[in-house]
């Protein structure tokens, strides 16, 4: 076990909803033994979370003070803190490409379909972010809940892979 909370980087393309949904899901249930972040391989300019993102975390009671959209560029500046585990969850079958994160950290792939890029009603769109919500804190609740002698960098991402293949 490492003698920090074990951090776990979640990348996205633009860094606005599902990267920033499991980074503060990941916040609200890691009992001070994980620690999320989350970044983009290419935010777009003054790119923000999207506020839908923020609206169905908030409905759950999580909170969503100091989210923010950013580069994964900043995760690997001195001084950054040091990711033990890195998860992207962009959705290659919706064409995106996924960043490549060089380094030591553990890696894993959950795939979500993007709840932006859903075209219907608001209140579709806003199901589609609540959905997505629920599927990844019940794959994070898994990981949250994996034993502490369970938690070395080759378990770790052994087993963060499996639940990428868990259907929430």
């Amino acid at each position: 076990m490492p003698d920090h909370p074990i951090h776990v980087l979640f990348l996205c393309t633009h860094n606005s909803a599902r990267s920033i949904l499991a980074e503060a899901i990941l916040n609200h249930i890691g009992q001070g033994r994980f620690r999320g972040f989350s970044a983009g391989s290419s935010p777009r300019d003054n790119q923000r979370p999207n506020p839908m993102a923020l609206a169905v975390l908030q409905q759950a009671g999580i909170a969503t003070e100091g989210l923010s959209s950013k580069s994964w560029d900043v995760f690997a500046t001195p001084g950054a803190p040091h990711m033990d585990l890195v998860i992207t969850v962009c959705d290659n079958a919706a064409g995106e490409v996924c960043p490549y994160w060089p380094g030591q950290p553990a890696t894993a792939h959950w795939g979500y379909a993007d709840p932006s890029a859903l075209d219907g009603t608001d209140a579709q769109r806003r199901e589609a972010f609540r959905q997505t919500l629920h599927a990844i804190h019940h794959r994070l609740a898994l990981l949250v809940n994996l034993p502490s002698d369970s938690v070395d960098r080759l378990v770790l991402q052994t087993t963060a892979r499996q639940l990428a293949d868990h259907h929430a």
